[in-house]
């Protein structure tokens, strides 16, 4: 099979196109792009700046991938990118943009992620992989998604936040702290309701590990305690664990604080 570029599509001279690319009708690809392997664009598409689609990613109706960023910063001389990896779904209207030269120069999304209708993934963000971004979710800048993570439809997150890995965002929550990795958040702003306990037995972690995170999230955030004392009671008391090693490690490294 070879390369299918619909007679109504723009496709500029600086364009990298993969084997077995597809772009429908009235798409738009121009800059210096990079489309890999078996990547699909749809009707009405736009492609552009300093972007590379990894092989495998599938764009519907509308999507915008790689214009400028919203950000009054920046300037069209700054090199800036944009770097998206393998098997990705952008659904209908989704936009993403690249990054500022005040954030390192490039938003980067890894593997297998799906961003449902209207999401929006603002400059300078890094999204991991296995991750789910439903309808009409906004990623403000510098966010930080972890792998397997979800967010529910309608939520925003603030600058800056993080996402840890395997948690959940309940629809139409207001994200303006960091989000514990296993969690369960929801609400305006956004709480802690708890273990992510469907994710936990998704990924198969095991049921051990899934006791000794219950464990830890009762010290963590119901025992009364500051954050530097609790951290130090788990640590004395939940050893060996590689899900609680990665919790404490999380929120050590917190600045805006945990929900």
């Amino acid at each position: 099979m070879s390369d299918t570029i619909h007679k109504t599509a723009i496709v500029g001279q600086q364009v990298k196109l993969g084997k077995n690319v597809n772009i429908g009708p009235y798409a738009v690809i121009n800059g210096t792009v990079s489309l890999g392997d078996d990547v699909i664009i749809g009707a009405h598409c736009v492609v552009e700046g300093h972007t590379t689609i990894g092989k495998g990613c599938q764009l519907f109706t509308g999507a915008v991938i790689g214009s400028a960023p919203q950000d009054r910063k920046y300037q069209k001389k700054d090199k800036v990118s944009l770097s998206i990896g393998v098997n990705n779904i952008f659904r209908e209207y989704v936009t993403v943009n690249p990054g500022t030269l005040e954030g390192g120069g490039e938003t980067r999304i890894g593997d297998n992620n799906l961003f449902m209708a209207c999401a929006h993934v603002a400059h300078d963000c890094q999204i991991g992989n296995d991750c789910v971004l439903a309808n009409y979710v906004g990623l403000s800048g510098h966010v930080i998604i972890e792998d397997r993570a979800v967010i529910g439809g309608l939520s925003g997150v603030h600058q800056h936040a993080r996402v840890g890995c395997l948690s959940m965002i309940g629809g139409c929550s207001k994200v303006n702290q960091d989000v514990a990795p296993f969690s369960l958040v929801d609400g305006n702003p956004a709480t802690l309701r708890g273990l992510n306990i469907v994710g936990l037995k998704r990924a198969d972690i095991p049921s051990l590990n899934q006791r000794a995170l219950h464990s830890a999230f009762k010290i963590l955030f119901n025992s009364g305690l500051n954050r530097t004392h609790a951290v130090l009671q788990v640590k004395s008391e939940l050893k060996g664990v590689p899900e609680i090693h990665k919790l404490l490690e999380f929120i050590q490294l917190s600045k805006r604080g945990i929900s």
